[in-house]
């Protein structure tokens, strides 16, 4: 198991996010403008998806291990009514923001609960919906500045994680690789670097030790800033953002591969 941030740092994060998040949301001169990344949603969409997502996550916490999302808790997401007024709007981002850190808080990080991510190698814990709930709210912050003409790159501690959270998160499963066996390598430019190898036992990640780099020759590879790279896992950005290297038809495997099926 890949060692993850402790779970008050993940708090902090989150914290710090969702404040930036309402900072978009508040300088924002219309709500319902069009935001590029998610081309089918305003930034009032954007906001009541983010609104809505925090108590879910909360309930899900809070019922702990359970085969599916607890009815109550999809219930209440399904009733949500998001202020229309902007005051209101960010006074309810923040309540709802605050509802899942208490709940995240008061659980600690080893409480099982239900996941989507049950093949992964991320574990069925609160402390794993923290990891990846920071995520979530991290490239939700890009997409509000995207569509404000503001970008800005993902903060270095929270890009740093979030390359691994996805890795582990993702894109690891047990489901059978449907291609050839081949080995993958992303570099960060901050200095951290993991191989996802792909067979029929499925998709395995693992971080590269110092000096581990190039031992064994990869099939393809990715390099660029833990920014550049999470924020083209989500699809925020074109593959030309980040320096790939060998078979690049594997990348493409990847993208279009659903393990589900």
């Amino acid at each position: 198991m890949l060692k993850t941030p402790e779970l008050p740092d993940l708090l902090r994060l989150i914290d710090e996010r969702s404040t930036a998040f309402r900072a978009a949301i508040a300088a924002a001169p219309d709500l319902d403008v069009r935001v590029p990344t998610c081309p089918e949603w305003t930034l009032r969409d954007l906001a009541r998806h983010l609104g809505s997502g925090r108590p879910f996550w909360a309930a899900i916490v809070a019922a702990g291990p359970a085969d599916a999302p607890p009815a109550e808790a999809v219930a209440a997401r399904a009733a949500v009514q998001e202020p229309q007024e902007r005051e209101a709007l960010l006074a309810w981002l923040a309540a709802s923001t605050q509802e899942l850190l208490d709940t995240l808080r008061e659980s600690g990080p080893d409480a099982e609960c239900w996941t989507w991510w049950g093949k992964s190698q991320s574990p069925r814990t609160s402390g794993a919906v923290a990891r990846h709930q920071l995520q979530e709210i991290a490239v939700h912050t890009y997409d509000a500045q995207v569509a404000l003409g503001a970008a800005q790159p993902l903060p270095e501690e929270v890009a740093l994680d979030g390359a691994e959270d996805f890795l582990v998160t993702c894109c690891a499963t047990s489901s059978p690789w449907p291609h050839e066996p081949a080995v993958v390598e992303y570099h960060v430019s901050e200095g951290r670097s993991w191989r996802v190898t792909l067979s029929a036992d499925g998709a395995r990640i693992a971080r590269i030790a110092a000096g581990e780099e190039g031992a064994a020759p990869a099939d393809a590879s990715a390099r660029g800033t833990a920014s550049e790279l999470v924020l083209w896992f989500y699809g925020r950005t074109a593959v030309d953002s980040l320096e790939l290297d060998g078979d690049r038809r594997i990348f493409d495997q990847l993208f279009a591969w659903d393990p589900g099926i």
